[in-house]
């Protein structure tokens, strides 16, 4: 007689979309995947300040009828119909309102029609109050109601106005959310010109409370006239902790374990609709800290860098970079813009594109001279690019090292105006962070540390192409007898490159393979200098071995995943494999402790940072200071940073503020500051864990007799 109604399981079941939720490794929501931003909770997890301002002004009889209230109707049929009054209220129960938002399709509909949809509503609604408890339906009403604002339901709303969680909403603050359920466009509180009005609907609220005895006549004579006191902000996915991971973990982890992992009946897991709980290894205390320390690092170099853009020629380009050059890379940035492709996509001829990319516009562009990070300006579209490559870039990873757990990930500086990630979608030249890869191998070949090599020029023979004769950054220490502890620590090329030479580039490879990294890595001589492009987080993953006694374990950012009922779907397990021995791994580790206690890193020891506690660690600097590396080593954590900019031809001119001490340690080095004196992570400031076994290769350059030469100490001289 009435059509088509919800069946049995649909009221079991009732349709709604949930947003998925990304936890951190503490406990805190790092964000969320939607198409509606809702996520449910029980009744009990809800304020009773929300559940009485609710009955008391939508449904006063809600715990006492089965779904209809008659007495409201005869009062509408009456009042409202007959006597026109519209101010003696609706007829609607929590019920009804309920099983409008549940199952009615929103359309135009004739008198008649909506006379039958109403009759539907109060099947419906008897339906579901045999169905479900009252509790149940109170609680389905408030996680299914639209606060705006991109507030959808009773938690969103809890922590987009007020930034708390619903079982701790105020009376107040509860009230103003009930209140809003009248009418939220009208009543919004965020909105300048409804603030007034969201607020005397909140009095109207608290009214109700005190008329059916839930608060006092004095309760509600001191909160009228409290003002909102809101603490507005609206979720943006592309702000908050971690964003780059967030984006990462999206766009190539999930939608590739949505495809893998179907549902029992065969269909495929919605991120946006099905409610999915995914629980990463992200500490949200080390990733503030990780952003922390980029954000510092880069407003410190950046006006810098502004500095020397004022005697180039074709800003911010290098000065070795002609016109044209210039004007190439400019052009390809802008064949790979949204705008170019859309503007292509929609038939615009390159003339009308060309036109309109050089036409100054209004638009938003980023800054670091206010907080917010945005600058609204006018220029034109092809001065924004150029604008945009003038920023320094970061990225910034964290692993324990044991567990093979990522703690941080920054994959920039802000997700809103620069969305490539550096931690693992980025790949560039790693410099001489890859020399530890090199010095394993001489040392699984049973060379000591103070094995002395002559630092002198070295040619290598190339198959059907000149000879290379590499050289030095630093000329201070050529044409002497060095260790291999002291080469690596100051970085030394020729010493490095006469090891590859010595073991071949392909032993180097197989070395870097063991070591978790797959990347396709050319067997060339120049390997030695780190020419090849790695991810960083491919690279601080091959370091975290060092400090886990040569077993790699690799980098994981996902340990559970559960449905919207908390069943579990998949537990993800790290796989790992032995790399190195321990005792290759702790005389590596030793050996790159002197590069900062005498070597490219001693910054970490001085008055900055004061830093004094086991760490080992490599900088890297790449030709023309275009990638600035540093990697750190200590007992619970290894940490990696890279800093450079968007094309390689922007770069430092000088070797000063151009490499990685100066560019990437930093980074490293105040996040690690932050992350000891932060007790409640327990960061062991303690020494590296010895090997289980002896050492069999001789660490005591004191003892080591080689040509006659007594060497340096190893350990801390």
């Amino acid at each position: 007689m009435f059509g088509q109604l919800p069946t049995f399981e649909e009221l079991e079941n009732p349709q709604t979309f949930l947003a998925s939720e990304v936890y951190s490794s503490d406990g805190v929501l790092l964000g969320k995947y939607y198409v509606q931003n809702r996520s449910n909770v029980q009744y009990k997890d809800i304020s009773p300040f929300v559940i009485k301002g609710l009955v008391a002004t939508e449904d006063a009889r809600f715990f006492d009828h089965s779904g209809v209230d008659l007495r409201s109707l005869f009062r509408v049929f009456f009042k409202t119909v007959i006597g026109r009054k519209s101010s003696s209220g609706g007829g609607s129960t929590i019920t009804q309102q309920l099983a409008k938002m549940l199952f009615r399709k929103p359309k135009k509909l004739s008198k008649f029609q909506m006379t039958i949809q109403k009759i539907k509503e109060w099947i419906i609604a008897a339906r579901l109050e045999r169905q479900y408890t009252k509790e149940e339906l109170i609680a389905q009403y408030l996680n299914k109601f639209d606060f705006i604002n991109n507030a959808v339901g009773i938690q969103s709303a809890s922590r987009i106005y007020f930034s708390t969680s619903p079982d701790s909403l105020k009376i107040e603050q509860a009230a103003m959310l009930v209140g809003m359920e009248k009418n939220p466009s009208l009543y919004n509180p965020a909105s300048a010109k409804r603030k007034q009005n969201a607020m005397e609907r909140r009095n109207v609220v608290l009214f109700q409370m005190k008329t059916y005895n839930y608060i006092t006549d004095h309760t509600y004579d001191s909160l009228k006239v409290i003002p909102l006191k809101l603490k507005f902000k609206p979720e943006n996915p592309d702000e908050g902790l971690a964003a780059y991971f967030r984006e990462y973990l999206r766009d190539n982890y999930l939608r590739k374990w949505c495809e893998e992992h179907p549902k029992p009946d065969g269909t495929k897991y919605d991120i946006y609709k099905d409610g999915l709980k995914i629980y990463t290894t992200i500490d949200s205390r080390l990733q503030k800290y990780g952003e922390e320390a980029v954000e510092a690092n880069c407003k410190f170099l950046q006006p810098l860098f502004f500095k020397e853009l004022k005697i180039r020629r074709n800003p911010p380009f290098d000065f070795r970079i002609s016109k044209a050059e210039s004007n190439e890379l400019m052009n390809s940035s802008m064949h790979r813009s949204d705008r170019y492709i859309t503007m292509k996509e929609e038939g615009a001829t390159d003339d009308e594109i060309t036109k309109a990319f050089n036409t100054p516009i209004p638009m938003t562009v980023f800054t670091w001279k206010n907080s917010k990070h945005a600058l609204d300006t006018t220029m034109s579209p092809m001065d924004s690019i150029r604008y945009t490559k003038s920023f320094m870039q970061c990225g910034f990873t964290s692993i324990d090292p044991h567990t093979g757990y990522i703690r941080a990930w920054v994959g920039g500086t802000d997700h809103r105006f620069f969305k490539y990630d550096h931690v693992k979608v980025g790949k560039r030249q790693v410099g001489s962070t890859f020399k530890p890869f090199i010095y394993t191998l001489a040392v699984q070949n049973g060379y000591s540390p103070c094995y002395k090599m002559p630092n002198v020029p070295i040619t290598i023979p190339i198959d059907g192409q000149p000879s290379w004769t590499p050289k030095n950054a630093d000329t201070n220490d050529e044409g002497r007898m060095m260790s291999l502890s002291e080469a690596l620590a100051k970085s030394v090329d020729r010493i490095a490159a006469a090891l590859t030479h010595q073991f071949s580039p392909q032993a180097v490879i197989n070395v870097v393979r063991h070591m978790g990294i797959q990347d396709k890595i050319d067997a060339v001589p120049s390997l030695c200098l780190g020419t090849c492009e790695i991810s960083e987080l491919d690279m601080v993953g091959a370091y975290c071995t060092y400090a886990n006694k040569g077993i790699w374990v690799e980098p994981t950012f996902v340990v559970r995943i559960e449905d919207k009922n908390g069943r579990v779907l998949d537990q993800i397990k790290p796989k790992s494999q032995e790399a190195l021995s321990q005792q290759d791994a702790y005389v590596m580790v030793k050996m790159m402790e002197g590069v900062v206690v005498h070597g490219t890193g001693v910054r970490l020891r001085g008055p900055k940072y004061r830093l004094m506690n086991p760490i080992a660690g490599k900088t890297g600097t790449t030709q023309n200071c275009s990638d600035g590396w540093f990697i750190g080593i200590t007992p619970d954590l290894v940490s990696g940073c890279w800093a450079g900019f968007e094309d390689r031809a922007i770069h430092f001119e000088s070797m000063e503020w151009g490499q990685g001490a100066s560019e990437a340690l930093p980074v490293w080095a105040v996040y690690m500051q932050k992350a000891y004196a932060d007790k409640s992570l327990n960061i062991s400031q303690g020494d590296f864990e010895k090997p289980e076994k002896p050492i069999s290769i001789e660490c005591d350059c004191d003892k080591y007799k080689d040509n006659g030469g007594t060497g340096d100490q190893l350990f801390g001289k």
